[in-house]
């Protein structure tokens, strides 16, 4: 079966954990970061699945990314999605042109390919059974989601019989790699429009990136020190707890104005994309099109990436609020 990636070449291994690449792009199968990385990844650690701690939330499990000091773990966590309705396909490492590259996941109506890779907790190398989305709420499989029906009320159990051999390996192709190749289902699920990882996932990358203990061997000699997370990482501050309140405030205006300005760009691209549509007979370059709409993506991303390493940076240096002597008798 044949199938294309949208190849994003980066010569640069550091900018890997910045850049994202849209993935609405009719005609095109996958998004691809392509690095020269010949070392295949480590094996999926083994772990256990944190409770939901906030309804609506849906598993992205957790997966090795690649920095200048080689693989490192980022944890599995419950993410909300960007809005109602889209479910989470996983990214992946695939084999191909005598490297590895990954290919980045996104959130969509329905689950794409994710290089067959049994990451578990409903994702066991083809589509999820952790969940669906029923109206504006989304339902939890407690066969395998870890979902406390005392808190969360929209749950189902239904045991899943699985056919696909579960291993530990973590990429697609290549020496010991998974054999599989997208159904023509999982090539439909990423032609139609997606949206990309959320900013709160890439800065539990970035999070995951500067922890050396989440190194892979032989970098490290230890497994990674935090494997899955109740919530998406986010750099904790020292102080107390006035001034944690008020930088989370700060962090989430932030991140509520990232998240609207991706989705402005957004609705500008599907406004293109619509207008040269219309203009096709005319002569109307599709490919430039996509090209420019994946500068501006990689732009925007990048920018917040730096805005948010420059709050947290501000933060940081900010003094403790003042605290009143204990009261001496």
């Amino acid at each position: 079966m044949q199938f294309t990636f949208n190849s994003l070449m980066l010569r640069s291994a550091g900018a890997l954990a910045l850049c994202l690449t849209l993935c609405d792009m009719p005609g095109h199968a996958l998004a691809q970061i392509s690095v020269s990385i010949t070392l295949a990844p480590p094996a999926l650690p083994v772990y256990e699945q944190p409770a939901l701690v906030e309804d609506g939330g849906i598993w992205a499990p957790g997966y090795w990314a690649y920095g200048p000091d080689g693989y490192f773990w980022v944890p599995g966590g419950w993410v909300q999605p960007p809005q109602v309705g889209l479910l989470w396909t996983p990214g992946y490492w695939g084999w191909g042109d005598g490297g590895y590259s990954w290919n980045e996941g996104y959130w969509g109506p329905t689950v794409g390919f994710y290089g067959g890779i049994a990451y578990g907790f409903g994702y066991s190398g083809q589509g999820y059974t952790g969940g669906h989305w029923q109206g504006g709420d989304f339902y939890y499989n407690t066969a395998v989601s870890h979902v406390d029906a005392a808190d969360v009320h929209n749950v189902y159990s239904r045991t899943v019989v699985n056919d696909t051999t579960i291993n530990r390996v973590s990429y697609n192709g290549g020496t010991g790699g998974v054999a599989a190749r997208p159904t023509a289902a999982e090539q439909a699920a990423a032609r139609v429009p997606h949206q990309p990882a959320t900013v709160v996932q890439m800065q539990h990358r970035q999070v995951a990136s500067l922890d050396k203990r989440a190194l892979a061997p032989p970098n490290s000699r230890a497994a990674p020190a935090t494997i899955a997370a109740a919530r998406p990482a986010a750099r904790s501050i020292p102080g107390n707890a006035a001034r944690d309140h008020a930088n989370q405030q700060e962090q989430d205006a932030l991140r509520d104005g990232q998240e609207k300005q991706r989705q402005d760009l957004q609705q500008r691209q599907a406004d293109d994309h619509a207008q040269a549509a219309r203009q096709r007979s005319a002569g109307a370059n599709p490919q430039e099109l996509e090209r420019q709409h994946q500068m501006q993506t990689q732009q925007l991303v990048q920018r917040h990436s730096t805005e948010q390493q420059t709050l947290r940076a501000t933060q940081e240096k900010k003094p403790e609020a003042k605290r009143e002597a204990p009261h001496r008798e």
